[in-house]
């Protein structure tokens, strides 16, 4: 190849790989990261992206300039000369990609072996709940529960995580295949039906990110969604600690001990209902259910309790059968009768 067409070609790639990689740079394509495990992620992805890059612009300034240099004129309708191939070029191509290939898969290993490293506890060091801090997630049509065994099984409806802190996740499902997902930790992972999947995250940066199930999981699909809030080290023990040992034990049913449980048990995701501060939109508008019991033809008790225990028993004009999970029949007596007070009382 004369040195003008090499020129001329290595020109192209320049252009066209500065063009790609204006495309990478200033669209803002990721959010921005919000823990160490995210940080790792995006060092792999820019890396892979980097020889994304420089492969289009390869194969782009080879084939612009083919089409430039060798274009047939109009009337030439004859049979281009043979080519038998070129060794050496075809073992370039064929070692180069295996080598990119290779180094993308260690590199990738790596970062993930780390990511899912926990901190080891050290020798003589009183044990802490936060070293590192274990969540059981809990999915479920169509709705997250987050319970910290660490705090006596405070649950909570939005997953709290202490900034700085690593933190394991372990997750499961009460009924189908879900997958938690919050983008601004870059990872993801399924919850399965009879199984502990774990995520381990370290939180580095403040702020509220959205919880999304990405498995599609039924017709509540697109709207199970809730939040991870990050906050200080002292406000989280704050909280958890009223969490832990702000919920009443035994006695009468009242609607303080129904509230709380509307809300861990993941209710305020799929209905709307004012005295708990929920507005979901997969289920019945529980603000109604006087009129939906009127309806049924039952007393409203009765009404509220079977609803809960034997869901698709009555199922209001609108929505469908099978969508309410049925794993609400296995609360305790107690909290069942707690949640009808709750809800028949209109939160009082």
């Amino acid at each position: 190849m004369r040195r003008g067409s090499v020129v001329q070609l290595v020109g192209l790639g320049i252009l066209f790989g500065a063009g790609a990689a204006a495309v990478a740079l200033f669209i803002p394509w990721l959010p921005d990261p919000a823990s160490k495990q995210a940080d790792r992620i995006d060092v792999l992805f820019w890396f892979v992206t980097a020889i994304c890059i420089g492969i289009f612009a390869l194969v782009a300034a080879v084939i612009v300039y083919a089409v430039l240099k060798f274009r047939a004129p109009p009337d030439d309708d004859s049979d281009g000369p043979p080519v038998h191939g070129h060794t050496g070029l075809e073992i370039v191509w064929t070692a180069v990609p295996a080598m990119l290939v290779t180094a993308i898969s260690i590199l990738s290993a790596v970062i993930l072996t780390q990511n899912e490293r926990l901190p080891h506890a050290e020798a003589g060091v009183p044990r802490d709940p936060l070293r590192p801090l274990v969540v059981d997630v809990i999915s479920q049509q169509f709705a997250w529960l987050f319970k910290y065994p660490g705090y006596n099984n405070a649950t909570s409806s939005t997953l709290k995580l202490p900034i700085g802190k690593t933190v394991q996740l372990r997750l499961t499902s009460r009924d189908v295949i879900h997958s938690f997902w919050v983008p601004q930790f870059s990872q993801k992972q399924d919850a399965v039906p009879g199984l502990i999947t774990k995520l381990v995250i370290t939180p580095k940066r403040f702020g509220v990110f959205p919880v999304i199930c990405t498995e599609l999981c039924g017709l509540g699909h697109a709207l199970m969604r809730s939040q991870a809030e990050v906050m200080t080290l002292a406000d989280f023990r704050k909280w958890a600690g009223a969490q832990s040992g702000g919920a009443a034990a035994g006695g009468a049913p009242t609607g303080a001990n129904g509230k709380a449980l509307f809300v861990s048990n993941g209710c305020n995701g799929c209905h709307t209902f004012r005295p708990a501060g929920a507005n979901g939109k997969v289920g019945p508008d529980l603000d109604k259910l006087p009129q939906e019991a009127q309806g049924a033809g039952k007393p409203l008790e009765e009404f509220i309790r079977e609803s809960i225990v034997n869901p698709d028993a009555y199922v209001a004009p609108g929505y469908q059968k099978g969508v309410m999970p049925t794993t609400f029949s296995s609360l305790p007596a107690a909290q069942i009768d707690d949640l009808v007070t709750f809800l028949k009382g209109g939160g009082g």
